[in-house]
């Protein structure tokens, strides 16, 4: 499977360094954050850089955040929509985001993720991208995605055509689910994204940032990875950590880390 690097894995390079690091460790594919394209100086620029390095932008990180039916939220995910647009990706990721300060109301919030798909779907459809919903564990419910599971995903996704909505499968997120491999199957032309990285233990004092490289701690890949290609999947791996202590490391180091564990657990890139 072809290897992408999700850019929040070497959090304080540049998208220009990402992009060469790539080239260098035979990478062809980059998923940028919107922090990093803004400060390559926009969406348009940002491509010109990353078509230099002839690398894939396999999506964009990221839209969501629309669980209060805020107009500025929307705002902000129409703004995303036309950078990955911009940017010549047909997927944007989505991370629908938390409870409402004071909120404990979950239906309330995940409903407003469906009215916001109703309202965004037809811009993003005119522009090519695809809004590729994305669980989180149940970890982050409250403050970062009342979406948790890979079916509640899909459940806000089909109402909508396979090109225009989509979900994301991202190891770290859904290994534990024992409707993994059913829900998988049902997303079958579905899936926008297959993120990977490792679950490791003890989590941090900042959950967020728990992720270890593949390998390094207890998700099987294997049986994930088949289960992707079965349903159709043809895109890029993209490798997306939050850690630390790999924040820290050299981002060639971590690079060269990211393709010698790709090889091992997931084959040739």
């Amino acid at each position: 499977m072809r290897l992408s690097l999700n850019t929040a894995t070497i959090k304080k390079a540049t998208l220009a360094q990402a992009a060469r690091l790539c080239a260098e460790n035979g990478i062809t594919g980059i998923g940028p954050w919107r922090d990093v394209v803004e400060a390559a100086g926009g969406a348009k620029a940002a491509k010109r850089l990353l078509d230099q390095y002839e690398l894939t932008v396999t999506s964009l990180c990221r839209g969501g955040f629309v669980t209060t039916g805020s107009a500025e939220g929307l705002a902000d995910n129409r703004r995303a929509i036309e950078e990955a647009a911009d940017l010549g990706t047909a997927e944007l990721v989505l991370v629908v985001g938390g409870l409402a300060e004071g909120s404990k109301d979950l239906p309330a919030a995940r409903a407003h993720v469906a009215r916001a798909l109703e309202q965004l779907v037809p811009y993003a459809s005119s522009l090519g991208v695809r809004l590729a919903i994305e669980p989180l564990h149940p970890m982050f419910c409250a403050d970062r995605a009342v979406v948790s599971t890979l079916g509640q995903a899909l459940h806000l996704a089909e109402p909508f055509a396979p090109h225009e909505v989509g979900v994301v499968v991202d190891t770290y997120h859904v290994w534990w689910d024992p409707q993994l491999f059913t829900q998988i199957t049902r997303a079958e032309g579905r899936i926008s994204a297959y993120q990977v990285c490792d679950w490791v233990v003890p989590l941090p004092a900042d959950m967020l940032l728990g992720r270890g490289h593949v390998g390094d701690g207890h998700i099987d890949f294997a049986p994930i990875t088949d289960a992707v290609l079965r349903a159709g999947y043809t895109g890029h791996v993209e490798v997306e950590i939050f850690n630390q202590t790999i924040w820290d490391t050299d981002p060639a180091e971590t690079v060269k880390t990211v393709v010698d564990r790709h090889l091992t657990h997931l084959g040739p890139v």
